[in-house]
Parts: C-alpha cells; structure tokens; sequence
C-alpha cells in the first residue's frame, strides 16, 4: 500500500510541474522586467515594434507542454501586425496604381498638347508659305504694270497684210476679204492694240490721194460691218503715189501700177498684262481643296 502512495505522489509532481512553468511563464511575460525598456522607433504601421520576452517561462524557450490558449496567446500579436502590413500592401499598391494611372493621362494629355502644337506650327509655316507665295505674285504684278504703263504708247507690229486693187478699182475681192477675215478673227476679245490702214494709188497729185483714200475706206468699212471692230482702233491715211520702198541696189523709191492698202496690226503690252492677271486666278483656283 506504501508503494502505491509513493508511485501516486510520483506521478502527481510529474504533472504539476508543468502546470507550474506555465504559470510562472504567462506571469513572467505579463509582468515585463525592469531592465528591459521599449525603443520608439516608427514603422510602416505607426506602431512600436514587438519586444521578445526576457524569459519564457520555466523550460525556456520551448515549452514542451505548452497549451493551445497559450500558443494562440503567443502568436496573436504577430497575426494582427501580419493583418495590418497585408492591408498597408494592398493600400501601397492601389496609392501606386492611381498614381501610374494618372501618370499616364497625364502623359497622353501632354502628348496630346504636344500634337495639337505641332499642327498649329505647320498650319502657322503653310500660311507663311501662302502669304510669301502671294507677296511674290503682288510684286511681280506690280513690276508687270509698271512696265505696260512705262510702254503704254509703244505698240508693235504683230501682223501685216498687203490687199492689191487694180487701177480704179476700190471694191473688195475675194482673196482680199478672206485675208481682213483672218486678221479680223485674230483681234477678237483682246485689247491693247490698233490697226493701220495705208492706201497707195497711182497717179498723180491730188487725184492719186483720193483714189489711195477711197480704197482704204473700202477695207474700213468691211472691218467695222462685217466683224464690229470699234472705229476707234482704227486709224487711216490715204498716202497717194508715195512710194513704195528702195532698193539697195538702185537706193530709188519703187513706184508701183494701179493700188493697194497696206494694213497692220499694233500692239502693246496691255494683253500681256490680262494674261498674266488671268493666270494667278486659275492657279489660285486650282490650289483651293475641292
């Protein structure tokens, strides 16, 4: 019966010592000792940093019989401290994805700028283009009509045509009103010119004056009726038996047997002018988008 009390009282001590070293550990990790003191240093989550305990209990470090409230007492500081950076992480990354995402328009926006600057400056060059384009064209009209005003009263022979008359005769023939056709229709819608009619006639004095009249009269009136030139650019003279021209050999004036009317066609530099203003137009016209 001894023995038994003694095995008891044994087994009992074997099991109250650990219940023991538990006691002494929570009451040594509540109470903190008076060596240790806590540093106060900042972290991400704003709180002071978990101290480890300066004693852990009876069997030290690893407590063989450790309980489960103990272990969940023991880890339940470093789950809530684990929770807090997972949220401070999710908080960082959603703070990082609204400021690349804003990064980012803000980009575009600037390349946007950028291109709209880009536009401005090539239609602002187009216009320059344009507008130097055009202070040549007004220069070179200016220079244009300064010299058709220098040379107003200067005309040129474009054309001549020669109409022969037999002596007395002063009617037109066939020959003679296809060739005033032809210049006639060479005149038509322009400006800037004139037109000479010469008569010469055989003969003598004043009869031969008359005769050289009448029949340039004659192409005159064919001119005015028949293809309405304005009687204004006309301009005739009845030269009689003057004579013709010279020769080099003989350096004498040639005479010449019944008539003819010498006509000539003078020009200025009015018509090359109407050209070169009609020609900017159409070029402007062309150059307008469709």
């Amino acid at each position: 019966m001894t023995k038994r009390i003694l095995i008891a009282l044994s087994l009992a001590a074997v099991f109250a010592f650990p219940a023991f070293a538990q006691t002494t550990s929570s009451q040594d990790q509540n109470q903190p000792s008076a060596q240790s003191q806590p540093t106060s240093t900042e972290n991400a989550t704003g709180k002071q940093p978990l101290q480890a305990p300066s004693r852990e209990g009876f069997w030290g470090r690893i407590n063989p019989f450790a309980r489960k409230k103990y272990v969940q007492r023991q880890t339940e500081p470093i789950r809530d401290r684990v929770n807090e950076l997972d949220e401070l992480t999710a908080a960082n990354g959603k703070a990082i994805k609204d400021t690349d995402s804003r990064a980012q328009q803000g980009i575009k926006l600037a390349s946007d700028k950028a291109n709209e600057a880009d536009q401005h400056a090539i239609d602002a060059g187009n216009k320059a283009t344009q507008a130097q384009q055009t202070a040549q064209q007004v220069t070179t009209r200016i220079q244009t009509v300064e010299t058709v005003v220098g040379n107003i009263d200067q005309y040129k022979a474009s054309n001549q045509t020669e109409i022969r008359f037999r002596p007395g005769q002063t009617v037109l023939s066939k020959n003679a009103k296809d060739a005033l056709d032809e210049m006639a229709n060479a005149v038509k819608g322009q400006r800037g010119y004139i037109i000479e009619v010469q008569g010469f006639s055989s003969g003598k004095g004043q009869t031969a004056i008359q005769n050289s009249q009448k029949m340039a009269e004659s192409v005159v009136r064919y001119l005015v009726l028949n293809h309405e030139i304005p009687v204004y650019r006309i301009y005739l003279v009845g030269m009689g038996n003057a004579p013709v021209g010279t020769t080099e050999e003989t350096a004498k004036p040639k005479h010449m047997s019944g008539g003819r009317v010498e006509i000539s066609l003078l020009k200025n530099d009015l018509e090359q002018l109407s050209s070169n203003q009609s020609a900017p137009g159409t070029m402007d016209q062309q150059q307008q988008p469709k």
